[in-house]
């Protein structure tokens, strides 16, 4: 029998930041789609970031290691991403009005908690909610292939 996974929550941090780097790359490569360097930039650094990050974030990190990464090319990388199903689009329950985060796709599902005072976001993940989402395609015959679950309340720093 494997091991059993265990819950984990992060303090911000993505659970899913333990990926093999170049994974973003290799399935556009698998895909014919051309990657410049400034698009080789941007996946390293969604690879790699350690918190969710929006468009503007994208671009400053990419800026570091390449100043002559342009907006457009973050907003063209991103929506490319998207239609290959390679990232998800999180708006974090609009904690901060209309940004939008971005994080590629986990091994499990997991799901993103946010304190609605302070705006920290943790992840979660369990074995409860991989067997939810078996009973919801077992009982409602469906097959699911995305989910994407937000929940909200106060950390307990806030409710101090």
């Amino acid at each position: 029998m494997p091991p059993r996974p265990q819950r984990r929550l992060s303090s911000g941090e993505r659970i899913n930041v333990n990926e093999k780097p170049g994974r973003l790359q290799g399935e556009l490569e698998n895909r014919g789609i051309r990657l410049t360097r400034q698009r080789r930039v941007l996946l390293r650094v969604m690879e790699t970031a350690r918190r969710h990050l929006d468009a503007h974030d994208l671009l400053r990190r990419a800026r570091k290691i390449d100043p002559r990464v342009h907006r457009v090319t973050v907003y063209r990388t991103i929506d490319l991403l998207k239609r290959h199903g390679l990232i998800d689009e999180l708006d974090l329950l609009h904690l901060r009005g209309d940004r939008h985060f971005y994080e590629s796709h986990a091994v499990r599902d997991h799901i993103h908690i946010a304190c609605l005072r302070c705006g920290k976001v943790r992840e979660f993940e369990s074995r409860l909610f991989e067997r939810l989402k078996r009973q919801i395609e077992r009982d409602l015959r469906i097959k699911i292939t995305v989910t994407r679950t937000e929940v909200g309340g106060y950390c307990e720093t806030c409710r101090q």
